[in-house]
């Protein structure tokens, strides 16, 4: 048990875990030896693949900071929200909208046991953590946190991050997004990037097989398929694009190769 009480029984240290990966490619501090052999396995197959992670993650801040700041975005959904890295989607939204809500959505029991890092909001602000699994979205629309966080006769913004390319065909991942957007009022937005091998076929299909030997499959999407999730939204434009290429910020993302990117990004307004 941690110091706050919280139980970590359920962490499996001996087994690489895909957010722990991520964690530790970008440099974080939450992850184990098992996560550290598979990202440096990965990174040999893959040597873009630190480049390609942090041009995910410079797009979600980009993102979130246009849905506070340009859209006026105040409410946020984030599903599979991961291990705790600052700054965190609620960090961005409330330096542009101190007032933003955000809750978080994840079944990892270390995001749990690290929650408090999601949870330390701004006074005008809200933050609430929800422990569901993606695949039961009445669980999270359900949930206290969720009602009690979140108005729902305004606009939210629903944040699905790198995560859909862990969710196989028997998953439904595009009726499971629906679902979750279904109930959300019009001027809602969906923010997701999704997992691609079109830029870097053979590389990123070493990755990929990397990740399914540790029993990870991934399904990763073509164009088509990923518009697929915006099906009667009104994109945002540039529409769906590298990560890289979405609202760029004139630092690095002029520099990255489309090759060293395997993710697409968009962001959509519900009429």
């Amino acid at each position: 048990m941690p110091a706050d009480g919280r139980p970590t029984d359920r962490i499996d240290t001996e087994t690489a875990h895909a957010a722990r990966i991520y964690d530790y490619i970008l440099g974080g501090k939450d992850h184990y030896p098992a996560d550290r052999e598979a990202g440096d396995a990965m990174c040999r197959e893959w040597p873009a693949l630190p480049v390609h992670m942090r041009a995910n993650r410079d797009w979600m801040n980009r993102a979130v900071q246009w849905l506070a700041a340009e859209a006026g975005i105040r409410q946020f959904l984030d599903i599979g929200s991961g291990i705790p890295t600052s700054p965190n989607i609620h960090e961005i939204a409330q330096s542009a909208a101190p007032d933003a809500r955000v809750v978080y959505v994840d079944n990892d029991p270390l995001v749990l046991a690290l929650s408090e890092g999601l949870l330390n909001s701004t006074p005008q602000g809200r933050t609430a953590y929800v422990e569901a699994d993606m695949r039961d979205p009445a669980a999270i629309l359900g949930s206290p946190q969720f009602r009690e966080t979140l108005d729902p006769g305004e606009p939210v913004a629903l944040t699905v991050i790198a995560i859909v390319h862990f969710m196989l065909d028997e998953h439904d991942a595009v009726g499971i997004v629906r679902r979750l957007l279904e109930p959300l009022p019009s001027g809602s937005y969906l923010a997701m990037s999704i997992g691609t091998a079109e830029f870097a076929p053979e590389e990123v299909g070493r990755v990929a097989r990397e990740y399914a030997a540790r029993d990870m499959p991934m399904r990763l999407r073509t164009h088509p398929e990923a518009a697929e999730f915006f099906a009667g939204l009104d994109l945002v434009a540039p529409g769906i694009v590298q990560v890289h290429k979405w609202h760029p910020d004139g630092t690095d993302t002029q520099t990255i190769r489309d090759e060293d990117i395997a993710m697409y990004g968009a962001v959509g307004r519900k009429p």
